[in-house]
């Protein structure tokens, strides 16, 4: 494994995160889950991400229990706060009340007494920034928080947010993004925003929601048990993506042989494709299975000429979504 600061911050993050948006407290069981986990300890990974949100708490609940007998200091715990779907008039914000009620509520489920990486789960335009960064300054300051991100803010967000964190003294070191080969709207305005306030990229579905794995293909229905026969939430969370389209999935396709000829999987090939941008702090991806968090890893030790690349980007250039007005609106899971 390899290890890097998440930004311009002291923190060091695994390259690969685990995260558990679709799969704990959902769409595995929890021995697969469990099993899943551990796979990622033993490969090194330390940078575990959930949210409240994930199959309404129970994501963080399962995280927590799999994880406990851990030694803490070794562990990266990430989680995320703004997106209840509970019913109330105080849930699904940014507001101090949610906020705070949410922190607590979250570090129960995950079982620990600090998490290293709150973030804001999305803009809420119904809470001024200011109360936002306060609340989130009075968790750090006192020792609840260690570090605060946000999640598929746009590049003007992400400035002020910075720039208030800068004077409540709090650390504001990562953007949680979707990112891949097939998704690329922060290029333009979000990564260089990122970049001059010292906020990493932490990416969010750099597989494309399993279409950059080859598994779909087109004129043939989606294999059985994959993320689209989920309808849980795997399959509106792709369908939304429209990666399914019949010219996404060719583009798709063609890069079959390219990989081939290099010597790598299409998984291998798209991680790390996102891996090689400076801009990426870490990457997050799932596992359904402990062989394919295994065989994504192999992506670690991957270098990709830029002759490769450019062939890569060529084929799919029809098909990338690249229109930086879409960021934060981008349906998904993230």
């Amino acid at each position: 494994m390899q290890y890097v600061s998440l930004g311009t911050s002291g923190l060091m993050v695994s390259r690969v995160s685990f995260g558990n948006s679709l799969t704990h407290g959902n769409q595995v069981e929890d021995e697969t889950a469990h099993r899943c986990v551990h796979a990622a300890l033993d490969a090194g990974i330390t940078t575990f991400d959930t949210a409240d949100v994930y199959a309404d708490g129970r994501a963080e609940e399962l995280l927590g229990k799999i994880l406990a007998g851990q030694r803490r200091s070794d562990l990266v715990l990430c989680t995320k706060v703004g997106r209840s779907r509970r019913p109330g008039p105080n849930e699904g914000r940014l507001s101090r009340k949610h906020l705070l009620d949410s922190a607590e509520a979250s570090l129960r489920r995950l079982g620990t007494d600090h998490i290293d990486l709150y973030q804001a789960h999305r803009w809420d335009d119904g809470t001024p920034l200011e109360e936002t960064m306060s609340a989130f300054a009075d968790l750090v300051h006192g020792g609840k928080v260690r570090y605060v991100g946000v999640s598929e803010w746009t590049a003007e967000q992400i400035a002020a947010g910075a720039a208030l964190a800068r004077e409540l003294r709090i650390p504001l070191v990562s953007n949680q993004a979707q990112y891949s080969l097939l998704w690329r709207v922060v290029e333009q305005e979000v990564i260089p925003a990122s970049t001059a306030a010292g906020v990493g990229q932490m990416v969010w579905s750099p597989l494309a929601g399993g279409v950059l794995t080859g598994k779909y293909r087109p004129g043939r229905a989606a294999p059985a048990g994959s993320r689209v026969s989920d309808a849980e939430g795997g399959a509106v969370s792709v369908n939304r993506w429209n990666f399914l389209d019949e010219g996404v999935l060719g583009a798709v396709a063609a890069l079959a042989p390219l990989a081939e000829e290099a010597g790598l999987s299409l998984p291998e090939l798209a991680l790390a494709w996102v891996l090689r941008n400076p801009a990426v702090s870490t990457a997050v991806t799932g596992a359904s299975r402990p062989e394919q968090l295994t065989a994504n890893l192999r992506a670690l030790d991957v270098h990709l000429d830029d002759e490769l690349v450019d062939r890569v980007e060529a084929v799919l250039a029809p098909v990338v979504v690249r229109d930086p007005a879409l960021v934060g609106r981008a349906p998904g899971r993230a």
